[in-house]
Formats: C-alpha cells, sequence, structure tokens
C-alpha cells in the first residue's frame, strides 16, 4: 500500500512540475531520424535521434536539473529515449509522444 502512494505521489508531483514548467527555455528535442526531421518538427527543437542521446544531450544541456522534451513519431522512441535520460541522471524529462501532441502542447506553450 505505501508504495503504491509513493509512486502516486511521485506521478503527481511529475505531472504538476511538467504542468508548471511550460516555459520557453526548456529544451525541445526530436528523436527521429534527421529525415524524419527535416519533413517536419516543432519550432526550436533540436534533431537528436534517439539512439544518440547519451552521447549528443551536451549539445543541448549539461544541467540535469533542466527541463527536457523528447518526441518522435509515436511516442515509442521518445519513450526509449526518456528512459535513457532518466537513467543518465536527468531529472525533469518529459516524453510528449508523437509529433503532432508534440505541435499541441508546443501551441500551448
Amino acid at each position: 500500500m505505501l508504495k503504491s502512494v509513493c509512486k502516486s505521489l511521485a506521478i503527481t508531483c511529475l505531472l504538476a512540475l511538467s504542468t508548471v514548467a511550460w516555459a520557453d527555455d526548456a529544451h525541445w528535442i526530436d528523436v527521429r531520424t534527421a529525415d524524419e526531421f527535416s519533413a517536419g518538427h516543432v519550432d526550436g527543437a533540436v534533431n537528436i535521434p534517439y539512439g544518440e542521446i547519451i552521447q549528443r544531450i551536451t549539445e543541448v544541456t549539461e544541467n540535469k536539473d533542466e527541463l527536457i522534451y523528447v518526441y518522435c513519431r509515436s511516442g515509442r522512441r521518445s519513450g526509449i529515449a526518456k528512459d535513457m535520460l532518466d537513467e543518465a541522471g536527468f531529472i525533469i524529462v518529459v516524453n510528449l509522444g508523437g509529433l503532432e501532441d508534440a505541435k499541441k502542447a508546443a501551441a500551448s506553450r
């Protein structure tokens, strides 16, 4: 029971952080291929294919406390990228899912 309560509290805190933190200083990373990125992306996003995310994240930020949004085509690759960044110690990484969801999120910032 306690484990379930702690997990729910952690999820609630992360959702609150991500809702409050829709700021222009957030980092937006498109983890699709370069060809997919060139076909269309969120304005201001940086393209780092998900398989290169750990090796290239310092091109975007070295601060593990900064807000990072990741997205791809469907949310699968961005989920993998989020997990990798989480394991590397990044604190606030939000998987926005697919490109269309990311565009909607970006429009509301």
